[in-house]
């Protein structure tokens, strides 16, 4: 071609082409062709250039009844002989007289359709004296006038030698005049229906077709079909060069600038591509039958049905061979050439017309060059941008028009991806192998789909990948029908929409091996790149939209981002809650950029793979711990639970990835599909309201046992719970409010629970020690005591406590729910059966509860009506108490007053327990207790020995006042419940199954099991028993408060009898007895009855427990109802034998006297 066209072979050649199946308006171009030459200097076919331009050949097919004489001298195709039969055999009769209209039926004729070889010799001649001949020139140079004037390329080229013509068909897309565009149309359509027409092609690709085999060059050896076949033999070199196949010959620069300059001058109109046009000449018909030749719009149509089923798989081919030239360069589509050129010259992409095969002629480069400029606001045609993306929606359904991906993708499309050419299915599962569904991919093959993605940009228009949107259509009708078709909103749409009943198995899949990739690039999600691409320029230090850089890690942007949005830059803390931003701008993002970045993180913790940053560092992890978790959401749950297990630098993604949940919870898209009832009841004002302050979460937990719970929710609350244990940064308003106290109290501690732990020791010890300034603040104190209810709520969240019962959970509690407190329940309950070392924390964890009843989430829980109807000015501390004060009520709830009777049970079992009662005989439990003391051990109970110690003494009146009040208390309530009195239980239980069933089996306890074991006393036969039974006896004489069923019987008579006389120190006992003694009072029937028992009982008792020594006798007596008459009987003695002495005495004196006297 050098030798022919002297213009820059790249120059882009846009124009509208007239169809070439027409040659009506051509009269005035033909009678200046006739009148050229009506005279023939050689014979047609000759070996000397063809004298025989036809004078009327190219008249008006309907002309024929006014031909001139002119006409009827000139040489005709028609009457050739070799010619006839074919003629008469193909092309119909009106068009004999137009040797052009006979050319073109002729060179147009079906494969199948042989014409004779002489013929074919004959017209190939013909039309290669057409082009050269001087006469051709000069009509060119009267038709075009006006053209070569405009063109000075053309103007500049020497008359005489056919370079004229072929400059104009070089730039025949500049060319406006209609007649000139006719003549240089006609003559383009002669040229490229024989390669060797078209000017140094030949010379300059010669060498390329015998290397390459595309057929002999010689003349009649092939018809005049296989001369489109070389240059797509060339065509198919050129591709498999590119894709760097196995084999394939590297073509001279020269011939590759000749074949994509042919390809590039036959975009206009498909006639002149041959082989296409051959090979594809019945699809046309069936397909785009109406679609009007020129402009490129037959490729498009045909491009368009390429994968249809009824396409022949000739045709498919070559169409497949021109989109990878168009791939190669932009200019072999005609329709893209034209509509984007003033844009690729406004933004600068126009490539080099010296370089036709540069990176700028890509396809790629100009998609990109354009994106870019779509992405960044510029104002790029409709036009362009609907070429643009018919292209891009190419790329994606066929990977082969991508040389990197056919070069690089090889071995896995043979291995996993192969029969799935069609409708971008190949292409869907490379992206599957990619996503690591199907095994490992190499890395240049990752790049190269990556590379892809960028280009076609699917992101912003889903439609562009048809897999996808043949997948998703249903779903979008349904769930996105909102949102404008082809909406970039589309997608997030479809992404909030997974894992839903309205996703749809094959949607799921194409949404999440498209969006793996999109995740790795954040210009690919259009709406983030547009609100956030200042933020990124300043904060990320990013490129420009289609530059990227191998130094910068996938996801490294928008993790860039996401820090920002969350954090302050200094010390990578978060800004304190209310902090404004303002006082920073220039380090935090913009709050439309900031609502994006939250867009995607709830949409990235959907598949722990669509965050590139978590993948990479935690493949190993991920392999090691989680293989086997592949439902939704599972992977990250896994490596949440195995965060002290992960190495390094997966823990450290996984932990700042949780702690960016503590703040914002909505992130976790599926834990907050399944709360919705929970959060539209109650939840919604602050799930409406959230600004990065973690109440959502505080919302949920505190109505975890709410009727709208479902279990989904409930458990994936727990989870979060579980997983914010492991490290206190992963609790929000926790780490925000005692982040300064766990510095300076509590440094080096992680655990969540060991920081609580720590700190809320330093406030109980400030607060025993009466500190002036607690050291933990105030913000930070509120804190902690929500984290520790929380944490009274599930065993699992006291994970010391939780390890050392495990085995007895599994074995006593094993159908019991998690939450409520009710494992801890279950195992308090089956205190005794429990191993030592769940035994001992369980003990503790009573401890603290009985100090702190707020921490006791049953309690808490079953009393919340009663606590806000009797204890509203009550302390935290005082509740229990309050509780038990107002037990008796009418007003109290059974399940309260339930709770309140477990609770005190609790307390009996050890003097630990009961703080009020621990204060108040602080001096008398030593004093009195010691070798009790001395036996026992730290975190065990004493099963109530010491209270029956201090019961004893009060019996005997030597307690101290305030410790005296309290055990009073103690043994009012154990009289009447018999549960509570720890000792009894333990020595009287089969005595009570055998004697008192029916009291004990009572649901309301008022004294009657105790009353029954005193009756059936000399029934007892465990001695154990009968010794409780005795001091219970003992007991009763000191108060009658402590006798119920006695005090109840003698209710009237105390009141009648017995008013001025204050109770305790059996004052009133003792006037009961009196009064029983007085015949002169009237006792009630029942009481008298009662009181007579009580004498007879106590009576045995002194004979079946006698006194220990004087002082325990003295006791007695002066404890004793009949302490009066028994005083008064003994002075009686002790007088009796005063006097008995003095008489004794002075008789004996008398007798010794008379001894003497004798």
């Amino acid at each position: 071609m050098a030798d022919c066209i002297r213009v820059p072979l790249l120059l882009l050649l846009m124009c509208i082409l007239s169809p070439v199946h027409t040659i009506q308006g051509e009269n005035n171009i033909v009678a200046k062709l006739a009148a050229k030459d009506n005279n023939p200097q050689n014979p047609p076919g000759g070996p000397g250039p063809v004298a025989v331009i036809p004078g009327a050949a190219e008249r008006n097919l309907g002309a024929g009844a006014s031909l001139t004489r002119r006409r009827s001298t000139g040489w005709k195709l028609a009457e050739e002989a070799v010619c006839r039969e074919d003629l008469t055999r193909l092309c119909p009769k009106h068009s004999w007289n137009n040797n052009l209209a006979v050319l073109e039926c002729l060179q147009d004729k079906k494969e199948e359709t042989e014409i004779a070889a002489e013929c074919n010799h004959l017209l190939w001649n013909y039309k290669l004296n057409l082009t050269t001949d001087p006469k051709f020139e000069s009509v060119a140079v009267e038709v075009c006038k006006t053209t070569i004037s405009e063109i000075k390329e053309c103007a500049a080229e020497e008359l005489g030698k056919g370079y004229l013509v072929s400059c104009l068909v070089d730039h025949r897309g500049n060319i406006s005049d209609y007649q000139c565009n006719q003549y240089i149309t006609k003559m383009t359509n002669i040229v490229f229906s024989d390669y060797r027409l078209i000017c140094g092609f030949m010379d300059k690709c010669h060498e390329d077709i015998d290397a390459l085999h595309c057929g002999s060059i010689s003349t009649g050896e092939k018809d005049i079909h296989s001369q489109g076949e070389v240059i797509a033999c060339l065509e198919k070199g050129l591709v498999r060069e590119a894709e760097e196949q196995p084999g394939a010959h590297a073509i001279k620069e020269d011939c590759k600038k000749s074949i994509m300059r042919v390809a590039e001058l036959s975009s206009d109109d498909f006639h002149l591509d041959r082989y296409l046009y051959f090979a594809c000449r019945e699809d046309r018909e069936r397909f785009c039958e109406n679609t009007l030749a020129g402009e490129g719009r037959v490729y498009k149509c045909l491009f368009n049905h390429k994968f249809e089923e009824a396409l022949s798989e000739r045709c498919r081919e070559a169409l497949t061979t021109r989109q990878k030239l168009i791939a190669q360069d932009y200019k072999v589509s005609y329709s893209l050439a034209k509509a984007c050129k003033s844009d690729l010259r406004k933004y600068r992409c126009s490539a080099d017309s010296n370089m036709p095969r540069a990176r700028e002629a890509r396809l790629s480069y100009l998609l990109l060059c354009l994106e870019s400029a779509v992405h960044r606001g510029r104002v790029v045609s409709g036009e362009c941008q609907g070429e643009m993306m018919d292209y891009r929606r190419m790329l994606m359904e066929d990977f082969s028009l991508s040389p990197e991906i056919v070069l690089h993708c090889r071995s896995e499309i043979e291995g996993h991806c192969s029969g799935l050419h069609r409708k971008g299915r190949t292409l869907h599962c490379l992206m599957r192998v990619g996503r690591g569904d199907m095994g490992a991919i190499d890395p240049n093959c990752q790049r190269a789909l990556q590379t892809l993605i960028q280009e076609a940009d699917p992101g912003a228009d889903y439609r562009i990948d048809r897999a996808l949107n043949e997948a998703c259509e249903s779903v979008i009708q349904t769930a996105c029908k909102h949102i404008r078709n082809g909406d970039p909103m589309i997608l997030s749409c479809l992404m909030e929409h997974l894992y839903t009943e309205k996703m749809v198995e094959d949607c799921e899949h194409r949404l999440l091996e498209l969006q793996y990739f999109i995740a790795r690039d954040w210009k690919l999600d259009p709406i983030l790149y547009k609100k956030c691409q200042g933020d990124a320029a300043r904060l990320c230090h990013t490129h420009g939209w289609n530059e990227t850089s191998e130094m910068m890690p996938p996801g490294a942007i928008f993790s860039c981002l996401y820090r920002h949005a969350y954090r302050s830059v200094e010390q990578g803390r978060r800004l304190p809650s209310g902090a404004p931003e303002a006082e920073n701008p220039g380090l935090t993002l913009s709050r439309d950029c900031k609502v994006e970045v939250q867009r995607i993180l709830h949409q990235r913790a959907l598949d722990v793979k669509l965050d590139p940053e978590l993948q990479r560092r935690c493949m190993t992890d991920l392999g090691k711990w989680c293989s086997e978790k592949t439902e939704a959401g599972q992977e990250l749950e896994c490596l949440q639970d195995h965060l002290e297990d992960l190495v390094s630098d997966c823990r450290e993604v996984v932990g700042n990835l949780t702690e960016l949940e503590s703040e914002d919870i909505q992130i976790e898209a599926l834990l907050m599909r399944a709360c919705e009832p929970v959060i539209q009841t109650h939840c919604h004002e602050v799930a409406d309201n959230q600004i990065d302050t973690g109440d959502l979460m505080d919302c949920l937990v505190q109505n975890k046992h709410q009727k709208e719970m479902n279990e989904k929710c409930s458990v994936g609350v727990t989870h979060f719970q579980l997983i914010q244990i492991k490290d206190f940064r992963f609790s929000y308003k926790f780490k925000t409010a005692c982040k300064e106290d766990v510095l300076k109290l509590c440094p080096n501690i992680k655990k969540k629970v060991d920081v609580v732990i720590c700190l809320s020791t330093t406030v109980r010890n400030d607060t025993l020690q009466d500190a002036k300034e607690q050291r933990v603040s105030v913000k930070c104190r509120k804190q902690l005591r929500v984290e520790e209810v929380e944490m009274s709520e599930d065993i699992r969240l006291e994970p010391e406590l939780y390890d050392s019962c495990k085995q007895d959970i599994n074995r006593l509690c094993q159908n019991v729910a998690f939450g409520n407190a009710q494992v801890i329940e279950c195992l308090k309950e089956n205190k005794r059966q429990l191993t030592q070392r769940c035994h001992q924390r369980i003990f503790k964890l009573q401890e603290v509860e009985m100090v702190d009843p707020e921490l006791d989430y049953q309690l808490m829980r079953v009393c919340k009506h009663m606590i806000r109807r009797f204890c509203t000015e009550s302390e935290g501390k005082n509740v229990l108490q309050c509780l038990k004060q107002n037990k008796n009520s009418e007003l109290m709830d059974p399940k309260c007053k339930q709770m309140i009777t477990k609770r005190q049970i609790t307390q009996n079992t050890d003097y630990r327990l009961n703080p009020v009662l621990r204060k108040a005989c602080k001096a008398d439990i030593p004093k009195f207790c010691q070798p009790i003391l001395n036996k026992a051990t730290a975190d065990s109970e004493l099963e109530g020995q010491v209270i029956s110690c201090l019961k004893l003494k009060y019996a005997d009146q030597r307690l101290s006042p305030d410790c005296e009040d309290q055990i009073r208390v103690i043994l009012q309530e154990s009289a009447l419940d018999y549960r509570l009195d720890p000792q009894l239980q333990i020595h009287c239980t089969q005595e009570i199954s055998r004697l008192c069933p029916e009291e004990a089996a009572a649901q309301e306890q008022t004294g009657q099991v105790e009353e029954c074991l005193k009756v059936n006393l000399l029934k007892i036969k465990q001695e154990g028993c009968k010794k409780e039974v005795l001091n219970m006896l003992k007991e009763s004489k000191a108060d009658i408060f402590v006798d119920p069923v006695l005090h109840t019987a003698c209710a009237l008579d105390i009141k009648h009898q017995c008013a001025a006389i204050p109770p305790g120190k059996g004052r009133q006992m003792s006037c009961l007895m009196e009064a029983l003694q007085d015949k002169r009072v009237r006792l009630q029937p029942e009481c008298k009855k009662r009181l007579q028992d009580r004498i007879d009982m106590w009576s045995y008792a002194a004979k079946v427990a006698p006194a220990d020594g004087f002082s325990d006798l003295a006791m007695q007596v002066m404890t004793s109802p009949s302490k009066n008459y028994i005083l008064t009987v003994i002075g009686a003695g002790v007088a009796l034998l005063f006097l008995m002495g003095l008489l004794c005495g002075r008789f004996t004196k008398r007798v010794t006297q008379e001894l003497k006297d004798r």
